[in-house]
């Protein structure tokens, strides 16, 4: 019986087997649809509105759908809506480039503008050059509806406890928002190291504060105080109404138009707060110590205070500063410069460190008795 052998499949020859397999690996796979070249959604849309103007944000895309690098301005398209309302176009010729800040605001029409508070939401939608998008953006919602009225008569005074702001009341219950806009040139900023670690963090140029109904200065509705301020530094503030709606569980807010800008320089020209607490004890002389009469009061509790200065007087006479010139660090002092038979008056101020000096405290009276 003859064998066979050196054949493979079916009795090919091995050599011819294996070149069918090498020659399968380079077979080309399915062809792949081309590319739509469709923008991504926008996801960051943001909607804010004063007055009656309302402003959108967003990030332009850098991708298409299929993760590859747009190139070119893209078309965008902006609409809004209210309700169930088909997505009406109020903007449909903005050209943005991929990765751009985009930005868009319009003012509302009348009928917008007016009546009742209702929700308002808008959309951005980014077309290819076929006009073909992957869809509309998040939605970004405002109220519609007739705003707050504006602020009038704002005014700013600095106090020793902050900037008093002052507005002409109206009736209503709206808040108050606050604008303040830091004026002063801010110096280099300084690595931590050599600031310290309780040196104060810088100032934001810009915040907003918000005086609520009833927890305005004093409880009044025609003012608030702003205690975050330094001194040493311009503010310049703007304030306007706000109302808050509820809209399908969401709390929304309808703000008024800004108001002229208020400027304020907040110089520290303030003293520091009278002292109390006055006590003063004589102490008789006894062998090597001589009589004298020691003072105590109540420490200051200011960041800039400096220290204090002590004052007597006898009988009418005029009040004379018997500490040293540079302040008391402490709020004690001791006298030794007395008679026997003699009544003092006394009396104490306190200096922050600006050299401003307070009124002097209420007097208290002592009299060294005689040996």
């Amino acid at each position: 019986m003859t064998s066979v052998r050196g054949f493979g499949w079916a009795g090919l020859p091995v050599a011819l087997a294996a070149g069918l397999v090498l020659s399968g690996c380079g077979t080309p796979g399915a062809p792949q649809p081309p590319s739509l070249n469709l923008p991504e959604r926008v996801t960051d849309l943001a909607a804010t509105r004063t007055g009656n103007q309302v402003s959108l944000t967003w990030t332009m895309p850098k991708k298409n759908t299929d993760k590859l690098l747009l190139k070119g301005n893209l078309p965008v398209r902006v609409c809004r809506k209210q309700g169930a309302e088909a997505c009406e176009a109020v903007a449909s010729e903005l050209q943005l480039a991929p990765g751009a800040a985009g930005a868009f605001t319009e003012t509302l029409p009348p009928a917008l503008a007016s009546g009742v508070p209702r929700a308002l939401t808008y959309f951005v939608e980014l077309n290819n050059r076929n006009g073909r998008s992957e869809g509309l953006s998040n939605a970004a919602v405002v109220l519609a509806g007739e705003a707050p009225a504006p602020v009038a008569g704002l005014s700013a005074q600095a106090r020793k406890d902050g900037v008093v702001l002052r507005w002409t009341p109206e009736s209503g219950k709206d808040a108050i928002r606050l604008r303040r806009k830091l004026l002063t040139p801010m110096p280099a900023a300084q690595p931590r190291e050599e600031r310290g670690l309780l040196a104060a963090p810088p100032e934001p140029l810009e915040q907003n504060l918000l005086a609520e109904p009833g927890e305005q200065a004093g409880g009044a509705p025609d003012r608030a105080l702003d205690k975050e301020i330094r001194f040493g530094r311009v503010y310049e503030y703007r304030a306007q109404r706000v109302a808050r709606v509820t809209v399908d569980g969401v709390m929304l807010e309808l703000a008024g138009p800004l108001s002229a800008p208020v400027r304020v320089e907040a110089l520290d020209v303030f003293p520091p707060a009278v002292p109390t607490g006055l006590a003063a004890v004589a102490t008789a002389a006894s062998a090597g110590t001589a009589a004298s009469i020691d003072l105590s009061w109540q420490p200051g509790t200011e960041a800039d205070l400096a220290g204090y200065a002590v004052y007597r007087r006898e009988g009418d006479g005029a009040w004379q500063r018997i500490s040293p010139a540079e302040p008391l660090a402490a709020p004690v002092y001791r006298d030794a410069l007395v008679q026997a038979g003699h009544a003092y008056r006394y009396a104490v101020s306190a200096i922050d460190q600006g050299g401003h000096e307070s009124a002097r405290s209420a007097e208290a009276e002592e009299s060294l008795p005689n040996p």
